[in-house]
Formats: C-alpha cells, sequence, structure tokens
C-alpha cells in the first residue's frame, strides 16, 4: 500500500499532530497518503462532518483531542465503519499523569496560550528579523546565538528556527575583503557564536541555482569553486582561531542543523551555571 488517506484530526492548530505523523512516515519507504487535516475540532457538529468525509474516504484516522464526549463520537463512528482510530498523545499523557501523580486536565489546544513562552519567542524572532544578515551588529550581545559562515550555508533559515524556538540569534556573513564588526569578538559566554560550514562543489552548485532563479549570470567568482575553497577555507581558520564551533550542514536538513546547535549552547549553559556555583 503505497498510497491511502490519512485522517488528522485535532482540536487545536494541528502542528503536534503533523509532526508526529511526518516522523513516523519517514520510517517507511515509498509511501505518500492523502493526508486530510481538520484542525479545531470542538463540537460534535464539526465531528459529524469528519466521519461523513471518512465515510467516503476511508482510511487511518489519528487524532489529538482531549475532550472526553468528542473522543467517543468520533472512535464510535470510525469503529462503525471498521476504520483504525488512534489517540496519539494517549501514550505520553499517561506516562506523565502517572509519574506526576496528577489527573489530565484534558484542555484544548493549552500549549498556545499567550504565556511567558510564547511572548519569548515572539521576541526572539523579532530580534532575528533585526540582525538578519550582519544587521545591528553594534548590539550582538543581546544575541544568545550567533551564526557566521560564508554565504548560502543556511544561517538565515536555520536563525529563524531556533528564533521560532525560543533562542534570540543573529547571523553574519564571512567575507575575505570585509572586515567582521568587531562586537563579534568582544561577547560574553552567554553569547555563542557557530560556524555553519559546506563543501565547496555543493556551495558552488546552490549559488549557481540561486542566481539562475534570479535570472543572472553564473560566470562570475560568486560561483567558482576555487574561489569559494578559499572562502571556506578562509572562514574555517577563523572559526578555529576563535574557539568557534563549526557545524557542517552538507548533509543536514535545517532541523537538524539547528538540533545540533541547540544542544551545543544548551551544554554551555550548564556549563556557564556550573562555573557560578
Amino acid at each position: 500500500m503505497d498510497q491511502f488517506h490519512l485522517h488528522l484530526v485535532s482540536d487545536s492548530t494541528g502542528e503536534t499532530l503533523q509532526s508526529m505523523t511526518k516522523a513516523a512516515l519517514v520510517q517507511f519507504e515509498g509511501i505518500s497518503p492523502v493526508e486530510h487535516v481538520w484542525t479545531l475540532t470542538r463540537t460534535v457538529r464539526q465531528l459529524d462532518d469528519i466521519l461523513d468525509s471518512i465515510i467516503k474516504r476511508p482510511g487511518l484516522v489519528l487524532y489529538t483531542l482531549v475532550n472526553k464526549e468528542m473522543r467517543e463520537v468520533l472512535e464510535l463512528g470510525c469503529q462503525r465503519v471498521g476504520v483504525p482510530c488512534v489517540s496519539v498523545l494517549d501514550p505520553v499523557l499517561t506516562a506523565f499523569s502517572s509519574f506526576l501523580g496528577q489527573e489530565i486536565r484534558r484542555l484544548p489546544g493549552r500549549q498556545h496560550m499567550l504565556d511567558k513562552n510564547y511572548f519569548g519567542r515572539i521576541e526572539a524572532l523579532n530580534f532575528t528579523m533585526a540582525h538578519d544578515d550582519g544587521q545591528m551588529a553594534e548590539d550582538l550581545y543581546e544575541a544568545q546565538i550567533v551564526l557566521v559562515g560564508v554565504s548560502r550555508t543556511s544561517k538565515t533559515p536555520t536563525s529563524f528556527y531556533l528564533a521560532h524556538r525560543g533562542y534570540k540569534t543573529a547571523n553574519i556573513p564571512i567575507v575575505p575583503e570585509i572586515k567582521l564588526p568587531e562586537s563579534l569578538f568582544n561577547l560574553s559566554r552567554k553569547t555563542m557564536v557557530i560556524g555553519l560550514t559546506t563543501s565547496p562543489d555543493r556551495l558552488s552548485q546552490i549559488r549557481k541555482n540561486r542566481l539562475l532563479s534570479l535570472n543572472q549570470r553564473v560566470d562570475t567568482d560568486y560561483v567558482d569553486r576555487d574561489r569559494i575553497k578559499e572562502e571556506v577555507i578562509f572562514a574555517r581558520k577563523l572559526c578555529t582561531r576563535e574557539g568557534w564551533p563549526v557545524i557542517d550542514v552538507s548533509r543536514r536538513s535545517v532541523e537538524e542543523t539547528a538540533a545540533q546547535i541547540m544542544t551545543l549552547y544548551n551544554r554551555r549553559k550548564e556549563e556557564n551555571k556550573d562555573r557560578m556555583r
């Protein structure tokens, strides 16, 4: 079965459900489900419409509904037509409930409440937008993470991914002929500078594709492999000299790169705490 209908039913935005589904599907070869995403499902009337669609397009049903009545309506409806129906959060919630000795509160969408963490993410996004591509370098000390690297090493998308996770992130391009801001070399241990790099061949192709998408010439130093190799070596030597860790993004997605950055940053944070004790 390489194609099937997949119904994702959520009482919130559906982000959690879609992320878990994506993580599970990558473990199976040649599978391309037809997804039907149902978000903000909070009334039985909405469920009736969803069940009608499930009957017409039977397949696997995954849900994140916390209201007991809503869960029962969906599960019974799926049972009647012989469709598998799975609550993906139940094992996790049960484990937390048992460990913490507390009842599950069953509040839909609670993870999206306007709490301190939410406003922290908004602040991080605003900071990152203002400090993209070397802008406003005079207040780099406010950043938690600074990414450096030559052009087209995924600095911007990685910065915004980190910002979405609540990390104030700035990024600065390394160009051999252009002097880097002095503020970059005067940061405290609270700010972590990390270099991003990739292979010259891959970088040349990425830059060439970029110029082609903009209908610009590709016979320039910007895509010349020897020139790029010099840039990459220059950037690596700089990071080594300054003691900045370097991550090769050649075979990594933005999410994987960001995960390693967060690990490095949080490890540094713990080390700083230990020093203060």
